[in-house]
This record gives C-alpha cells, sequence and structure tokens, in this order.
C-alpha cells in the first residue's frame, strides 16, 4: 500500500526571510541526512572489509557503479516532480501539489519493478563488461543481486523523501534514515558475524534498513499529517504533471544514467590495476561520496529554494540566495578538503589493514580532496539552474566534463603515469564543468525555464 501525507507544520516557505539564513536551515537536516544515507555503503564496506577480507571488499566496490546505472534514470525524474512540487506550493497551489505527489509514486513503483527485472537479468553482463577480476565475480554478482531485489524499497523512501523536501521540509524524513542507519549496523554485524551469511548478509542488511526507513516514514505521515494525505483508492496520475516532472526530471535521469556509465568506464579502466587498486578505489570513493555531500546537500537547498521563489515570483531573492551559498560553501569546502587530505589516511585504515590498499586509497584523496571546491561551485551554479525548471544545459555541461574530459583524460594518463592518472582526471573534469556552468549562468537564460509562468524579468 503506497500513501503520503504532509502537515504544514513541517513544510518551510523560503519565500520569506533572509535568504542565507534559510537556505542554511534547510540544508542542515538534510546534510545530515545524505551523510547517514552514504553510511549505508560506508558500513558495508567497513564490515566487510574488516570481517570478510579485501576481496569481498572490491566485490562491494565493483557493484556500486551498476547500482547507480539502474537507480539514475528513476532518481531523476524524481528530481524533476521535486522541483515542480517546489514551485506549485510557492505558488500556493495545494491541489497541483497533491496531484504531482500522487504521480510521482505511480511512476515511481512502476519504474522501480522494471528496473528490478532489467538489472537482475543484466547485472552479470554488466560485471563481465567490466572485466572484474573472476575472484570477485561470484561474491560482487551475489552483493548485487540481493541489493536490485529490494530497489523498491529504496525507491520508496527516496521518493518520500524528494517529495518532502519540494515542500520545505528536509527534517522528517532524517529521524527514520537514523533509524535505519542503526539497524544497518546492527543487522550487518548480526549477519555476518553471527550468522556467517558473508557478503550476502550485508546486502540483506542494508535492503531490510531501507524497507524500514520507507515503512517508518509512510506510517509516520499517514497518521500525523492532514493537510495532503494521499491513500491508494484516491491516487491519481496527471498526465501535464508528469510531462513536465518528463521534462524536468528526464534530462537530470539521462544525466545520472550517464554519470552511472561514466563511473562504470572508471572503474574498467581502475580494474586493470587488480584488487589491490579495486579495494584502495572502493574505499577511497566511499569517504569521497561523504565529503561531497555538503555541497550536493546545499545544492538541492538552492534548487528548492530557486524554485519556491520563481513560483512566488520573487527573483530579487534568488541572486541574494546564491552568494550567502557560495560563501557559506566556500567555508565548509575548505574544512572538508584539510580533514579529507589530514586523516583519509586514518579513515581508511577503519576499512581494512592491508598496506596497499590503504596507500592506494590515500593517495586518491589527497589528488581528489585538493579540489573540491571545484565540485562545490559546480554543483551550487547548476542546482540553482535546475530549480528554475532548467535541466537541458545542466546535463550537456555535466556529460561533456565527463565524456569528453574525465574518461579520455583517465584512459591516457592511466597508460602514462599508472593509477595516479586516473585520480588526476577527476578535477581536471570538475574544472572544465565549472567553468563551463559559471558562463552558461551569466548568460541568464535558465531563467525562462519556470513551470511556474511570471511577468517580471530578473
Amino acid at each position: 500500500m503506497i500513501f503520503f501525507a504532509v502537515h504544514y507544520f513541517f513544510m518551510k516557505d523560503l519565500t520569506r526571510g533572509p535568504e542565507g539564513k534559510m537556505i542554511l536551515n534547510f540544508a542542515a537536516p538534510m546534510l545530515l541526512g545524505n551523510v547517514f544515507q552514504q553510511l549505508f555503503s560506508v558500513v558495508d564496506s567497513i564490515i566487510v572489509g574488516k570481517l570478510i577480507g579485501k576481496e569481498a571488499l572490491a566485490a562491494v566496490g565493483a557493484s556500486f557503479p551498476v547500482i547507480f546505472i539502474l537507480v539514475s534514470l528513476i532518481i531523476g525524474l524524481v528530481m524533476g516532480t521535486t522541483v515542480v512540487i517546489s514551485q506549485y506550493f510557492g505558488a500556493g497551489d495545494l491541489k497541483k501539489v497533491r496531484l504531482a505527489i500522487d504521480t510521482m509514486y505511480i511512476y515511481t513503483f512502476f519504474g522501480s519493478l522494471i528496473l528490478t527485472i532489467a538489472g537482475l537479468l543484466m547485472s552479470g553482463p554488466l560485471l563481465r563488461l567490466l572485466g572484474l577480476p573472476d575472484e570477485l565475480m561470484p561474491p560482487a554478482l551475489q552483493y548485487l543481486n540481493i541489493f536490485i531485489a529490494g530497489m523498491v524499497l529504496m525507491f520508496g523512501y527516496n521518493g518520500t523523501s524528494a517529495a518532502l523536501r519540494g515542500l520545505g521540509d528536509s527534517k522528517t524524513p532524517l529521524w527514520f534514515l537514523i533509524i535505519a542507519i542503526i539497524l544497518n549496523i546492527i543487522l550487518d554485524i548480526v549477519f555476518i558475524a553471527v550468522l556467517k551469511m558473508g557478503i550476502a548478509g550485508a546486502a540483506w542488511a542494508t535492503v531490510a534498513s531501507h524497507g524500514v526507513a520507507f515503512l517508518l516514514a509512510a506510517w509516520y505521515l499517514n497518521k500525523t499529517h492532514k493537510v495532503l494525505k494521499v491513500v491508494i483508492k484516491g491516487i491519481k496520475f496527471d498526465r501535464e504533471i508528469f510531462r513536465q516532472s518528463i521534462r524536468i526530471g528526464l534530462p537530470n535521469g539521462l544525466q545520472q544514467t550517464f554519470v552511472a556509465l561514466g563511473g562504470l568506464a572508471l572503474l574498467g579502466i581502475v580494474n586493470k590495476f587488480g584488487t589491490d587498486v579495486i579495494a584502495g578505489f572502493s574505499v577511497a570513493s566511499r569517504l569521497d561520496a561523504i565529503a561531497t555531500v555538503p555541497a550536493m546537500s546545499f545544492a538541492a537547498a538552492i534548487s528548492a529554494f530557486t524554485g519556491q521563489n520563481i513560483g512566488a515570483n520573487k527573483q530579487d531573492r534568488i541572486k541574494n540566495g546564491l552568494s550567502s551559498t557560495l560563501k557559506m560553501m566556500t567555508i565548509v569546502t575548505f574544512v572538508t578538503t584539510m580533514f579529507i587530505i589530514l586523516a583519509g589516511r586514518y579513515m581508511i585504515n577503519l576499512f581494512t589493514n592491508d598496506i596497499r590498499v590503504i596507500e592506494y586509497g590515500a593517495q586518491y584523496l589527497t589528488i581528489v580532496g585538493l579540489f573540491y571546491i571545484l565540485f562545490t561551485l559546480m554543483f551550487i551554479y547548476t542546482g540553482l539552474m535546475r530549480g528554475a525548471g532548467d535541466s537541458i544545459v545542466p546535463m550537456f555541461i555535466t556529460l561533456a566534463s565527463l565524456w569528453i574530459i574525465r574518461i579520455p583524460f583517465a584512459w591516457i594518463m592511466a597508460g602514462k603515469i599508472g593509477v595516479t592518472g586516473i585520480w588526476w582526471s577527476i578535477p581536471a573534469g570538475w574544472f572544465v564543468g565549472l567553468i563551463l556552468s559559471y558562463l552558461y549562468y551569466k548568460t541568464g537564460r535558465w531563467k525562462k525555464k519556470a513551470v511556474v509562468t511570471y511577468t517580471e524579468e530578473f
């Protein structure tokens, strides 16, 4: 049974009050939520690396790019619906907000079923296409298939969270995610250390935790919120809202899909260097994902902020919000960079005691961490443009930085200087993406892509 509800108390109007403070208050709980979300994979990797070994650790890491491919399109479409919800909410049209939430749940449910079937059929061929070492194929395939079987639960929770963000509520999903993380840790230990289920135990722990997060959120919202309560009997599909969600979300989804394919291509280059490098890359990528969470959280915050203020026809607040966000994130990114560079090696040691794995992972974090500011600024600009309803150009910018710069650079430099050439390709792609994002922002063309029309130019 699918149901959803929202209460005004948890809705946050981002069209009034100091811009920087509003964005910070909105982003902070979402930041914590995203950190906890990343901890799903981190906890799996730590327990797998310590209790099973580096081969299993590498297998888990090799599975994530494939998972990313499968979920990217649906998550992108959900992002589009979030923009639609935020703009209709900013305009005060609660009827359209309700329809947008209904529509999202319908296409998310059916989309997840299709992806589950496709994923189970494609998982083996995809892993073989990557050139994964033979010894890593069985555990990677086992982990991947179990995760895929439970994707509908992950989509349910992420869809609920995305709808709430569009309404200005970034707090409610956090509490259920914290519970799910604690449960994930407990189940990891029980399944792996006590029941000796191996890598399958880590996968089942993650699936079960996603399910608990979704069910708790759905139950709580249905019991406590009254304004936008939706139950399966009254759920409606709106073609126009779906069309708007597709217009905004499909480019996001395609972007995420091609980014995931880029991740697979990068992993294919990494795989040529053997298990130690794969394991080091896997660990460093998990920590890297956490380090970039602030940028992604504030980008989502300014996206919702932009959407609501365009819907409310308060365009003057958008520029002020951007300025405040850039200042805050410059400070946050500097702190993050210093922490990753100084403490990265010690954090990798939490995952494994293997010296070679630690060395490769620390090398990655040192090189990539120095350039987090490029990633941060790029994400802030593209987040603002997506909130305005413009997702086409940001998509092409992201794909150009990945497929024209990062992947060719990694392939060429890996052959010339070894594995460090792969690490240097990542900031090279970010640099190009930032330049293109800033230049397009300055053109002002993104201002004309709103779902809710307005008359004043800004």
